[in-house]
C-alpha cells in the first residue's frame, strides 16, 4: 500500500459514495487507476465494505447504553461473545482489559425495552453481571480517522 492507496481510502473513508473519477481528481489519477487500486484494496481485505450511516432516532432506536460484561470464572469468552452476537440489539461488542471481558453498545427504542435487553444480556451462560451507562446524547460516533492515511509511512510527513 502506498501514497496514492492512503489517500484514497483516506477520501473513501470520508465519503463512501464518491466516484472513481471524483476520487481520481483528488488524488491525482484517472478513474480507471483509481478503480484498479480501489479493487487491489478490495482484493486485500483492506476495505471490507460501505454502509449508510443511519441517524438511529429516526429509525426508532432513540435509546444508547454502553454495557460492560463481567464474565463467570467459567466463562469462555468465545462462547459470549457469540451469544451476544446473536441479540439484534447489540450494535458493537469490544473485548476489553480490565475487569469487564466486553463492553456493548445496545440500541433499543425505548427504556422498557432496555430493562429487557438487560434481562437477555444477563440470563446469557457465562454472564455474571452487567455495568449499564445510558448514553444522553452522541456528540460524535462513527467519525473517520485518516490519521496517517495522509502521510507517507516511510519518512512520517
Amino acid at each position: 500500500m502506498d501514497q496514492l492507496d492512503r489517500k484514497i481510502i483516506a477520501e473513501l473513508r470520508a465519503n463512501g459514495r464518491a466516484t472513481y473519477a471524483d476520487l481520481g481528481r483528488t488524488v491525482g489519477l484517472s478513474a480507471s487507476s483509481v478503480h484498479e487500486r480501489v479493487g487491489k484494496l478490495e482484493a486485500a481485505g483492506v476495505i471490507t465494505g460501505y454502509h449508510a450511516m443511519v441517524d438511529p432516532n429516526t429509525v426508532g432506536l432513540g435509546v444508547t447504553a454502553l454495557v460492560g460484561i463481567h464474565p463467570t470464572d467459567t466463562a469462555t469468552d468465545e462462547d459470549v461473545a457469540a451469544a451476544l452476537g446473536e441479540l439484534p440489539e447489540v450494535e458493537s461488542c469490544y473485548a476489553v482489559a480490565g475487569d469487564e471481558a466486553f463492553v456493548v453498545k445496545v440500541r433499543v427504542s425505548t427504556v422498557d425495552e432496555l430493562e429487557i435487553s438487560l434481562g437477555r444480556l444477563r440470563r446469557i451462560p457465562g454472564v455474571g453481571r452487567t455495568n449499564t451507562t445510558v448514553v444522553l446524547s452522541t456528540r460524535f460516533e462513527g467519525r473517520p480517522n485518516n490519521a496517517g492515511l495522509d502521510e507517507d509511512p516511510a519518512t512520517g510527513a
